[in-house]
């Protein structure tokens, strides 16, 4: 039994509202969903959600009609300088939203037991697992994908020793040929998110690979969700 499943019948043990047991059920045949989080620092242990977004795909096609996004009311914290010169959500523009509790009922409905795809998805789900802990009590059970994981086999995955890396979402996309939108949206990251997986899933099928340029110095690949 993997350490992953054994972990899902724990949470499925713990959860504490057996309304979200659909959870730890199987999505859809073929589908997953691409999420997004802004926020207002990189500290999941201090920070809150600002915005989230997610996207579902099914089989090769990313369904933007079937989203979910929201801007969030912080309750810990509030977006200081350097978060808005990211994002550019000012606290007056969440000081009417719900806050992330009263957000997160929906957002795991529209998600349900699908895969989750994102880049550095480990983060996204780290904020909402302060929240899920708080609803029902266990940590989000869905398996994760991580693009960056992917794109890291795809083009370094048989590099020699001394290698430079470049995960940056941006050179990311460049590779992959896919038209970057304006970053650091909740929603155009998810989706640029779910085109990314898509190509380098076909890659991986075709036993394609991304061509590399230059030598540098080596570096352990990122790890996934």
């Amino acid at each position: 039994m993997t350490r992953g499943l054994l972990w899902r019948l724990f949470y499925r043990a713990s959860l504490g509202d057996h309304a979200y047991k659909f959870l730890f059920e199987p999505g859809p045949e073929d589908e997953a969903v691409a999420l997004d989080c802004e926020t207002t620092g990189l500290d999941p242990r201090k920070d809150d959600i600002v915005a989230v977004a997610a996207v579902r795909i099914k089989g090769n096609r990313i369904l933007t009609s079937e989203r979910f996004e929201a801007f969030v009311r912080p309750e810990d914290s509030q977006p200081g300088a350097e978060s808005i010169k990211v994002h550019r959500i000012r606290q007056r523009d969440v000081a009417d939203a719900l806050p992330m509790r009263k957000v997160l009922p929906e957002l795991l409905r529209f998600i349900g037991g699908r895969p989750l795809v994102g880049y550095y998805i480990d983060f996204d789900v780290r904020m909402l697992d302060k929240y899920a802990m708080d609803l029902i009590e266990v940590k989000l059970p869905n398996p994760q994908i991580e693009v960056s994981a992917l794109y890291y086999e795809r083009k370094y995955g048989d590099a020699p020793p001394g290698t430079v890396f470049d995960l940056r979402f941006d050179s990311v996309l460049r590779d992959l040929g896919i038209p970057p939108l304006a970053a650091h949206d909740a929603l155009n990251d998810a989706v640029m998110a779910a085109m990314a997986w898509l190509a380098l899933r076909d890659m991986k099928a075709r036993g394609a690979r991304i061509p590399r340029e230059r030598p540098g110095r080596a570096a352990p690949p990122p790890t996934g969700g």
